[in-house]
């Protein structure tokens, strides 16, 4: 169903703009090798790829965040991902397809992640990305972040619109989460870190697409 008087586009980064999982589990593997563990197959990581440190620490070593070592282990890891940070990551197929086409029809588009901005900034730059984006909102840009509404509120105004004129697209049910709580249109991107847990139809979204492409059936 199409959706009217949208003016910005907004992605989640990994996982739906970016591929990011190849390089998120060769830093987790770095890391299970410094500790005298086997690598684990990319399979077994993808899907926790769009859950940051926290669902990568918990396939890589069953550690949670109120477990002693969780704090030290983020951070080595975090380091590790800095170092590794686009060594294989890239936008999905039709990504570019997609932006170029919204660029060409006037439309803004921009990224609302919880990544840190200190991963997010340089991967968007190496990627050419950054410079084309309306907006950049990063996890550490707002005090709270998805499934909070702020960042998603923060990304329409620096794009200039209402957030009932802004689409969302993300693969985690708290990036339609944020997208609802902000009164702002959401599809899920099922090419994404979905596994084989996720019920994304109960997630509340406008619509469920499988190629970035198809978002310009909504617009």
């Amino acid at each position: 169903m199409k959706l009217e008087n949208i003016r910005a586009v907004l992605f989640d980064l990994d996982g739906t703009l970016v591929d990011t999982a190849p390089d998120l589990g060769y830093a987790l593997n770095l890391q299970r090798e410094r500790h005298g563990l086997p690598a684990l197959a990319e399979a077994v990581i993808r899907p926790q790829a769009s859950h940051g440190a926290r669902g990568l620490l918990s396939v890589g070593f069953d550690l949670h965040p109120d477990h002693p070592r969780f704090a030290p282990m983020r951070e080595e890891f975090l380091q590790l991902y800095a170092d590794n940070i686009c060594r294989h990551s890239g936008p999905f197929p039709g990504i570019l397809d997609l932006l170029t086409e919204l660029e060409a029809r006037g439309l803004k588009w921009g990224v609302v992640t919880n990544k840190p901005a200190r991963f997010t900034e340089p991967l968007m730059s190496i990627l050419d990305l950054a410079e084309r984006a309306a907006c950049i909102v990063s996890g550490d840009t707002c005090p709270q972040p998805k499934p909070h509404p702020a960042p998603m509120l923060a990304a329409a105004e620096l794009c200039g619109a209402a957030p009932t004129q802004c689409l969302y697209l993300g693969d985690a049910e708290r990036d339609i989460q944020a997208a609802s709580a902000a009164s702002m249109p959401a599809l899920v991107a099922a090419w994404g870190y979905l596994d084989a847990t996720d019920q994304p139809h109960t997630w509340g979204a406008h619509g469920e697409i499988h190629h970035p492409i198809e978002t310009l059936d909504y617009l």
